[in-house]
């Protein structure tokens, strides 16, 4: 059942809840003061291995198939 409405889903609709996450996480780091802080305090490569990282994973898992 989820794999057929998976498979209506097209590039740019993975795309738009991508987003969609990206915004929401930037909107919890404004509001919440210790995430801020916490994010300011991290070196900002970390944050772009975990984000290749974590988009690696689904995206070979599909070119596999």
């Amino acid at each position: 059942m989820f794999e057929k409405q998976i498979k209506k889903m097209n590039m740019w609709d993975m795309a738009l809840i991508k987003l969609a996450v990206a915004a929401f996480v930037l909107f919890v780091v404004d509001i919440w003061s210790g995430a801020m802080r916490w994010v300011n305090s991290v070196n900002p490569w970390y944050f772009l291995v975990v984000a290749i990282v974590l988009a690696a994973i689904p995206y070979f898992k599909t070119m596999k198939k």
